[in-house]
This record gives C-alpha cells, structure tokens and sequence, in this order.
C-alpha cells in the first residue's frame, strides 16, 4: 500500500529490481565461505570423510528453526545423515541460501527427509506438491510405490490419496513393471478392495496377484486373505476350470477359496434372478471393476471435440453372468463440447420484440449423455453403473487421469469435463488435438426375491 502511494500521481514511478544479482552473490557466499561464521560437518556411513559447508548462522536460521537452535551456542556443528540424504545435503543448503532448488525422481524422498528433518516447511510443502504432480513421470524402476509407502510412514494423507488413486486408475501399467514386486500387504489389500481398478480384466488381476504371492511368500493367512479378495464370478467359467488346474498358488490354498470357486460356479450356471434368491448379490464380490475389455465397453477418440456434437454406438454383454453371455446391451452416446445449461440458454426479451440474448460460447460445458437403444425383460434385475474414463498425456505417457462415474437413474455425468477448456489445443485433457475416452458398463446384479435358504 505504502508503495503504491509512492507511485500513484507520479509518471516517472520505476521498479529497480536487482533480486537475481542478490541471489547470484548469496550463492557466492555460500560457495566461497566468505564471511561465516559456522561449519557444519556431514558424516555418512557411506564415507570415511565428512563433508564441510562453511555457512552463515542467520541465513541458516532463517530458515530453519532447528538450525537456529543448533547454532546458538556453537560455531561448529557435526550431522549424521544415511547416504541417501547426505548426498543431497549440497543441493539442500543451497535452497536455504536461494530459496529454490532443483531435484529428479529418485531424489524426491531424500530431500522431503532433509526439509522434515530440519523443518524447512515451505521445501517440504514444495516437495510433496513435486511427488503429486509427477506421479505419471516414467522412471526405469517406477516410482508411486516407493512414494505411496513413505507417504504412509510420514503421514502425508494428501499424497497418499493422490498415489493411491494413481495406482487404482492405472493398474494395468504398474502389474507389468518392476515396482509391482514392492506393493507392501497393506497397500495390496487396499487395492483389491476398491471397485474403480482401471485393468483388462479380473483374470489379469488375479495372474498379477499370483506373481506376487510367488515372489514374496507370505504366511498363509496373509495369501489367503489376498486370494479371497479376487473378484471370482467376473472370471469366465472356463479360464476358472484353468486356473483350477494350473494355478500352484490356487492348489496350495484351495480350502480357504473353494467357497468362493463353488460360489462363482453356481453364479455362471443359474439365472441371475434364481441365483439371487438365495445370494447376496448386493456386494463386492459380484460387481464388476472397471474393465478395459471389449465386452465391459469401448475407447471413443473425438478429434477436434470443441468444434461440434458427435454420436457413436456400441454394445456391451447384458452382465457377467455366463448365463447372460449371449445377451447384447446397445447403447447411444452423445457428446456436445457446448452444451449450455437452462439458466444459460438464449431466450426473447421483452425489451426488444425477437432480440435475443447473447451468449458466449465459453458459458457452455461439454456434456457426455449415455442411453440404451433398447429395452428388454432381461433388464429386469439388472442396472447399469456408467464409467467414462478420460486419457491424458503426461510426461510421455497416455494414462486415466479422470473418472467420471454416473448410475442407470441418470444418462449423464453432471460434472463431465466441468473445468476442461476444449478450445485451446494446449489443453492437458487434448492428446494431439482428440479427447480420448473410454466408456465402461458395468452391470450389476440386484436381489427382486428374497427367500430364507
């Protein structure tokens, strides 16, 4: 405010900013150890000889309170850090002199650690924000993993959510690489339990939970735990006999699931209406996750989408029941980049006979409306949970960065692409110029009888 008094009414007002030479003769301070008054001294187990930074103490306790407290009463001051934090402490201490620093994948953790340790906030908020927003950057070892188990141990809520739903929606990419082999029991578990897992199938789930299972050798409870959160009815009758007769995992614990193998047997072979009579079918086990094979649904690529409505059209197996099979689901879909609500729509005013109001076209949204072309009295027992999955391109890579669910009571999704800006080739939700989407129909089986067994 002072400042802009300073400048109101005056023409010859000037900014003199010299801010980036300030920066540049603090990290010469901080090089040449010119003026300290302090050492600190970085011993890692993973050297004989420690590192020296000649620092400044009020450099160092402006930014952080334990520095402040560690040099009140002394000069000199020697650190224990693991090697993984020692080699960044450099880049570490050049971010209290600078205030920016710059780090790759593999070094996220370490300098979290270090901003925690020494309770640098703003670099510890800077970090996190870092790990969120690059949980799609390809790394030779993967990375989410490793990010979801720290963030667990820290305590991080926020980052913990963000990886974990990362994983969810991308399963298929993390089950074929080498961070698979690092999911932790818990983390495993909580996978298993969601039902917005974006895979090919249940089948390649469960082929993915027996690498596991091989690889670590759990105790039994522990893999039969495991084993009885696969989705078994979603499995076809005959890939269930194969795996029966192949699967080692399946043979070693085939008393704690061979409930579940019966049960899913019986699901295949009665009508879903007689099955449910003496089923609850109202749970987990026999709803469908989100699955990226033919029969669940269909990729549609809009090129241009912000230029007009289009329609396409597709067909979907009525449910997973194999008694249903043979049973086909069309549905319409269409999509209209500018569709514009009630209170938006142009209408006559009253001021000016036949004039119409105008309306911008950036006032409209895109709307995504899902219908059957058809009824049948097969559809009786039967609702439709409708999932749109929206593929972005992220360093490199095409992978499901929003979900957009909605149920039989409603066509469409209220939210679709509500903060999506299609005009603009730029836009993160555009991969070369097309919306990609893939639509998945998920049946689900509900109870009209219900009988004491």
């Amino acid at each position: 405010a002072a400042q802009k008094a300073d400048f109101s009414g005056d023409s010859t007002a000037a900014t003199i900013n010299h801010s980036l030479t300030l920066l540049q003769r603090l990290q010469e301070l901080l090089q040449n150890g010119n003026g300290s008054d302090s050492v600190l001294r970085v011993r890692s187990a993973a050297s004989d000889e420690p590192k020296v930074f000649h620092t400044h103490q009020l450099l160092l306790s402006l930014q952080s309170e334990v520095f402040e407290s560690l040099l009140r009463n002394q000069s000199v001051v020697t650190l224990h850090e693991p090697p993984e934090t020692a080699a960044l402490f450099e880049k570490f201490i050049r971010y209290l002199y600078c205030g920016g620093v710059s780090i790759l994948l593999h070094q996220a953790i370490p300098m979290h650690q270090l901003a925690s340790k020494y309770r640098v906030w703003g670099l510890q908020r800077g970090v996190a924000e870092y790990m969120r927003t690059h949980l799609a950057s390809e790394s030779s070892q993967g990375h989410v993993v490793g990010w979801y188990h720290y963030a667990v141990r820290v305590g991080d809520a926020a980052l913990q959510e963000s990886c974990l739903q990362f994983l969810a929606w991308n399963l298929s990419a993390v089950l074929g690489s080498a961070e698979w082999g690092s999911v932790s029991v818990e983390l495993l578990l909580l996978l298993l339990e969601r039902s917005d897992l974006v895979l090919h199938s249940e089948l390649e789930l469960y082929t993915a939970v027996e690498g596991w299972l091989s690889r670590r050798q759990p105790e039994a409870p522990v893999a039969e735990q495991v084993l009885r959160a696969i989705r078994y009815p979603m499995i076809a009758p005959s890939q269930l006999f194969r795996l029966q007769a192949q699967s080692a995992v399946l043979a070693r614990h085939r008393g704690a699931v061979q409930d579940l193998l019966f049960q899913a047997f019986q699901f295949h072979a009665a009508s879903p209406l007689h099955f449910a009579k003496y089923f609850d079918v109202n749970c987990s086990m026999f709803l469908p996750r989100n699955y990226l094979a033919p029969n669940w649904g269909s990729q549609w690529v809009i090129t241009n989408p912000a230029r007009d409505d289009r329609s396409t059209s597709f067909q979907t197996q009525l449910g997973p029941s194999s008694h249903d099979a043979g049973k086909r689901v069309t549905w319409n879909v269409l999509f209209s980049p500018r569709w514009l609500p009630v209170s938006l729509r142009p209408v006559y005013s009253d001021s000016v006979a036949g004039a119409i109001q105008p309306v911008r076209i950036e006032d409209g949204r895109p709307r995504l409306v899902i219908t059957p072309a058809m009824s049948s009295p097969d559809f009786a027992g039967v609702s439709f949970q409708k999932t749109v999955l929206v593929g972005v391109r992220q360093q490199g890579r095409v992978l499901v960065k929003h979900a957009y669910s909605f149920h039989q009571s409603s066509d469409e999704a209220a939210d679709f692409l509500v903060h999506a800006d299609l005009q603009k080739r730029t836009s993160e939700y555009l991969i070369d110029n097309s919306l990609h989407l893939h639509i998945i129909i998920k049946p689900v089986y509900h109870s009209l009888i219900k009988v004491k067994k």
